[in-house]
């Protein structure tokens, strides 16, 4: 399945110049030689990514009326030991013992075992189709020693591929197996590697110049949500459910970064943490996933390279109950960019147990709930002398009874019986002084720990699958690309272009930018001395959606023509008209086939297009 808005296949190394050219996004310290998993975004990047979080804010943060905090980037140990972060948030590593070269271990196992299979292929003069890869890969590929074109017997053709299928399910010994049946080895050196280790993927700092207070910046930003779960609550006004929210970085020092913006050492993530009642069933993760696919929709997503995957229970996260991955199809292949988790009280017992301090919920009871329950009653004058250092371990069997036994030793008292009890260390005791008693209890509040739904998005790579997505080149020039944004997302949403670089024209451009930014409307001017054709060209490369021509005509009446992007149509009207007709596009009111409908198309200069 190809990944472009065309359905034409992605040469990636075509897309990538074109996003670094762009300045999308470009190699961070790239004087120093880069750092892999590093990168800045450039304007039009910094503009697209606020987009998209701005387009969550309303989809989620406002529409679902939910408490935004801004919690810190440091966290101390303690709290991410408490929440399993210190001891399970890691990957398998393995070792050249002779350089001392780090592999992720899942990672070059599939490296070579893919490269093996095309190896097969090419011995079977099969034809090998390829997307177009990002300089990361190549170079890897570089480093594969001596994969050569050998025929495989079938049977290790299906132990490969099954391999691959389930590699990302792998313990840590499991992938230690592998590396040794299938003679992995070191793809720079062929040396043979070391047994792999756990490596902790968070980056460990201290807080303070006394080094005494060691600390993590943060894997995930829920943590800082589940800590103030109690300031939120009474924020509330003590209703529930209700539902906190998130936008910042979560750090992640990954043991080979790869594959672009899809996997990098920092991630700009939004949480919503949704916090449900601990009574209701999972109806909550179901309507929060519909939610997610309807905002990806929204982003300009392809529907059909969508999909939503249920985890497996053994790669469940250790906070999760259920988890549901939202995956968009790349030329990487699916990648999870959405997670939506059941964390249950996992978190907030966890942090409770650890503290002191109850993270629940109080709820009064009106009416309060009644009803009957048998109490037994020791006489504590009698059981202190009589049994001395054994009166606690009777006093804790007698809290242990169940209701049932406790009504049956009330039976055998009331027929004249003795009250014998079982007790751990002293064997059968009788209660010589207990009474045995049922009575009403009335209870005005309910007390429990809440259950938290999180929807979890990766803003880089929903940033980076959507512009797989909407790429696609101009038929009959594939070198002219074009993103084709929905408005709203878009970086820029109009260019102004003067058809002339007469100075008759520059107070006119001047005043209309100035206009459309007060109409609230993101612009730029291009009065470079490149034909209006070629201007428009790089500027749909960013995927602007529309470009206004200021002209000779616009000299005479002050009219101006609004093009729209794709299919490169014009109309023409007063500045008034095409700055409110935009405005309309971009609240979702109009589209462009009704601003052709109301104006007309117009066809007037050449545009050199």
């Amino acid at each position: 399945m190809a990944t472009t808005k065309t359905g034409a296949p992605l040469d990636r190394g075509t897309l990538d110049t074109l996003l670094r050219r762009r300045l999308f996004y470009t190699p961070a310290f790239e004087l120093y030689g880069g750092v892999s998993g590093l990168y800045d975004y450039g304007p039009p990047g910094c503009s697209l990514q606020a987009n998209i979080v701005d387009a969550w804010r309303k989809h989620f943060v406002h529409e679902e009326d939910m408490l935004e905090v801004d919690c810190t980037m440091l966290t101390p140990n303690d709290v991410l030991k408490t929440s399993g972060h210190v001891d399970k948030f890691a990957d398998w590593m393995c070792k050249d013992p002779k350089t001392g070269e780090i592999f992720r271990a899942d990672h070059i196992i599939e490296e070579i075992l893919e490269a093996r299979l095309k190896g097969d292929k090419e011995a079977r003069g099969e034809r090998i189709v390829e997307e177009g890869e990002d300089a990361d890969k190549k170079k890897r590929k570089k480093k594969l020693k001596d994969i050569k074109a050998i025929k495989l017997d079938e049977k290790v053709i299906q132990e490969y591929e099954g391999v691959l299928a389930k590699i990302s399910d792998c313990s840590g010994e499991e992938l230690g197996k592998l590396i040794v049946d299938y003679g992995i080895t070191s793809p720079t050196t062929g040396n043979p590697l070391e047994p792999p280790v756990s490596f902790n993927l968070m980056f460990q700092t201290s807080i303070g110049p006394s080094a005494n207070l060691p600390g993590y910046l943060r894997p995930e930003t829920a943590q800082g949500q589940f800590l103030t779960f109690n300031k939120l609550y009474e924020f509330n006004n003590l209703r529930m459910p209700f539902a906190s929210a998130s936008i910042g970085k979560s750090f992640r020092n990954e043991i080979s970064p790869r594959s672009g913006l899809l996997r990098t050492t920092i991630v700009e993530k939004t949480i919503g943490e949704a916090v449900k009642e601990g009574i209701v069933d999972n109806e909550t993760l179901g309507y929060f996933l519909a939610r997610i696919h309807l905002f990806l929709k929204e982003l300009g997503v392809d529907q059909e390279k969508v999909r939503f995957r249920q985890h497996m229970p053994n790669e469940m996260a250790h906070y999760a109950a259920d988890c549901w991955d939202a995956e968009l199809f790349t030329s990487y292949g699916w990648i999870e960019c959405v997670g939506c988790a059941d964390r249950s009280a996992y978190d907030l017992t966890v942090h409770s147990s650890r503290t002191g301090e109850q993270l629940v919920v109080r709820e009064t009871l009106e009416p309060p709930k009644v009803w009957e329950e048998w109490d037994m009653d020791v006489d504590k004058k009698w059981l202190g002398p009589k049994f001395r250092k054994d009166a606690k371990k009777i006093e804790e069997a007698v809290a242990r009874i169940s209701q049932g036994a406790r009504e049956k030793l009330a039976s055998v008292q009331k027929d004249g019986g003795k009250v014998f009890i079982e007790v751990e260390g002293l064997g059968s005791v009788e209660l010589e002084k207990v009474t045995i008693a049922k009575n009403k209890k009335a209870v005005n509040i309910r007390e429990y720990t809440p259950n938290v739904i999180e929807p979890s998005f990766g803003i880089g790579r929903i940033f980076y699958s959507l512009i797989e997505h909407i790429y696609w080149s101009r038929p009959g020039d594939e070198a002219r690309g074009v993103l084709s944004f929905p408005p709203k997302i878009a970086p820029t949403k109009i260019l102004i272009v003067p058809l002339s670089g007469h100075s008759d024209f520059a107070p006119i451009v001047t005043a209309l930018s100035a206009k459309i930014r007060r109409a609230g409307i993101s612009n730029r001017v291009d009065n470079s001395s490149a034909t209006i054709g070629k201007r428009y060209a790089r500027n749909d490369e960013l995927g602007t959606p529309f470009g206004v021509t200021v002209d000779f005509q616009s000299l005479k009446d002050g009219t101006i023509t609004l093009r729209e992007r794709d299919g490169m149509k014009q109309v023409r009207g007063t500045q008034d008209e095409v700055i409110e007709t935009v405005s309309q596009i971009l609240d979702g009111d109009i589209t462009f086939d009704d601003a052709l409908a109301k104006f007309g198309e117009f066809q007037g200069q050449e545009l050199d297009e």
